[in-house]
């Protein structure tokens, strides 16, 4: 488990950008974090790694996107998913070994997919973590990404983008 401080935006898409270049067809990334936490930014800066040229955005509503890059990103949103049912007519594995498959909102969903996967918890400053009123923040609060891979291929990922972003890396 490794933490990492993103203190702008630009920080957090560095780390996703890190994570997007270094992926492989078959890799699970779930972004977990409150709302405003920066999961979609987070996947933006996958996507600029695997060289996505379509916009990403939240697929709130409509679950799923799949964007071609390198090979394509699989970005899924969770949140509304109540059974396992709805999780499986998103027929998530099918194309899981084809492509990075990043899920927010995944907890408890989707892990079954397969044995290996890099779990990103993003953490954002709330009230008085910073002084501020919940009101007061915004985009460019400083976040605490913390990288919990399980499995090997998922150790591999988080030692790589551990690497690209070593000055972010929070010092035990």
């Amino acid at each position: 488990m490794t933490r990492i401080v993103a203190p702008t935006v630009d920080d957090i898409q560095r780390v996703g950008r890190a994570v997007g270049e270094h992926a492989m067809p078959g890799d699970l990334v779930m972004l977990n974090g409150p709302l405003g936490a920066g999961k979609t930014t987070m996947t933006q800066g996958i996507a600029d790694g695997l060289d996505v040229s379509d916009q990403v955005s939240s697929p709130t509503f409509v679950i799923a996107h799949i964007h071609p890059g390198k090979f394509d990103l699989v970005h899924v949103d969770a949140y509304r998913l109540q059974s396992m049912d709805e999780l499986d007519a998103l027929d998530l594995d099918a194309s899981l070994e084809d492509s990075l498959t990043v899920v927010e909102w995944g907890v408890g969903k989707v892990e079954s997919l397969t044995g290996s996967r890099l779990e990103i918890d993003i953490e954002r400053p709330v009230g008085g973590d910073v002084d501020l009123e919940a009101e007061d923040l915004g985009g460019e609060e400083p976040r605490i990404l913390t990288l919990r891979p399980e499995g090997a291929r998922a150790e591999a990922l988080a030692q790589v983008v551990i690497s690209a972003v070593t000055d972010l890396v929070e010092q035990a």
